[in-house]
C-alpha cells in the first residue's frame, strides 16, 4: 500500500505542478477565457489514463502462460518508462516552469484547441506512466483493495498540496521532494522488474523458475505474537520492496543488478548549469 501511495503521491504532484503552472500563467497574463480549454485538456488526460488502467485491469487473457507474459511484458515497460521518468524530472524540474510557458504561449497564439492539447498531453504522459506502473505495482503485490486505497490516497494528498501550491499556503522544496521520492521509486521499481522476470520465468520464457536464491519460508514463525508480527512485517516488506521469501537467481542478480547502477546514477552530484541557461525556482510558489 505504501509503495503505491508513494507512486500516486510522487505522480499526481508532478501533474498539479503542471496544472497549477499553466493555470497560474494564464491567470497572471490576464487570459482567463483559456481556462476552459485547459481544465477540458487536463479532464480528458484523467479519463484517458483511468481508462487505461481499468483496460489493462480487464484485459482478457486465453491461457496462464499468456498472461504471465503479458505481466512481465508490462511490467518491463513500467519499469522502463518510471526510470527514464525520475532521471527527466530530475533535470527538467528547474527549467519546468520556462517551458510549459513557453509551450503556452505558442499555442495561445494558435486557438483553443492547442490550448487544450497542451493541457491534454502535460497530463497524459504522467497520467498513462502512473496507470502503467501502479497495474504493475498492485499486481505484484498480489492484493486488490490496499493497493488501489493507496493509490488513491496518494493522488489525494497530491491534488491537496498542488491546490495549497498554487494558493501560496505552501512552500515546498521541489528539488529535494523529486530527488527523495525518486530514489524510492527507484527501489520500488527495482521489485516491479523483478516480479516481472518470475512472470516470465511462470511463462516458461526465461529459465531457472525452480533455482532459487534462498528459502526463508521455513524460518518465519507463522504462530501465536511473534508469528503475527513476523506476517506484519513480510507484509510491509512487499508492499514497499516486493520481497519474496523464495526468490529466484535470476530475480535476486536482475534485482541487484538494476538497483545498484541506477541508483549511484541518480543521486551523483549534478553538473553545474551552462553560463546563461534558465532556471525554474526551485521552491515552488505558483503565483
Amino acid at each position: 500500500m505504501f509503495a503505491n501511495y508513494l507512486i500516486g503521491l510522487r505522480e499526481g504532484l508532478e501533474a498539479a505542478l503542471v496544472i497549477s503552472i499553466l493555470i497560474a500563467y494564464l491567470v497572471k497574463t490576464g487570459r482567463r477565457s483559456a481556462l476552459p480549454p485547459v481544465w477540458l485538456g487536463v479532464g480528458g488526460a484523467v479519463a484517458l489514463s483511468a481508462a487505461f488502467g481499468v483496460g489493462l485491469s480487464f484485459t482478457p487473457v486465453d491461457t496462464f502462460k499468456a498472461q504471465e507474459t503479458m505481466g512481465g511484458v508490462l511490467s518491463i515497460v513500467a519499469v522502463g518508462l518510471v526510470t527514464w521518468m525520475v532521471f527527466w524530472m530530475r533535470r527538467a524540474a528547474r527549467f519546468m516552469k520556462a517551458e510549459l510557458e513557453g509551450r503556452m504561449d505558442q499555442a495561445l497564439d494558435v486557438g483553443p484547441l492547442a490550448v487544450g492539447v497542451v493541457g491534454f498531453i502535460s497530463v497524459g504522459r504522467e497520467g498513462l506512466e502512473t496507470a502503467l506502473f501502479l497495474w504493475s505495482g498492485i499486481r505484484a503485490a498480489g492484493e486488490t483493495a490496499a493497493p488501489i486505497a493507496g493509490a488513491l490516497a496518494g493522488l489525494a494528498t497530491a491534488v491537496v498540496l498542488g491546490y495549497l501550491i498554487y494558493r501560496g499556503g505552501l512552500r515546498l522544496n521541489l528539488k529535494r521532494f523529486f530527488t527523495w521520492t525518486g530514489a524510492a521509486l527507484i527501489v520500488v521499481a527495482a521489485g516491479v522488474l523483478a516480479y516481472g522476470m518470475h512472470d516470465l520465468q511462470e511463462a516458461e520464457l526465461l529459465p531457472g523458475l525452480q533455482n532459487k536464491a534462498f528459502d526463508l519460508s521455513e524460518a518465519v514463525p507463522t504462530e501465536g505474537a511473534l508469528g503475527w508480527l513476523a506476517s506484519a512485517a513480510l507484509t510491509l516488506l512487499k508492499a514497499v520492496f516486493n520481497f519474496q521469501l523464495d526468490p529466484t537467481w535470476l530475480q535476486a542478480v536482475v534485482w541487484v543488478a538494476y538497483l545498484v547502477p541506477v541508483m549511484v546514477l541518480f543521486l551523483r552530484p549534478h553538473r553545474s548549469p551552462l553560463p546563461g541557461s534558465a532556471a525554474a525556482p526551485e521552491g515552488s510558489k505558483a503565483r
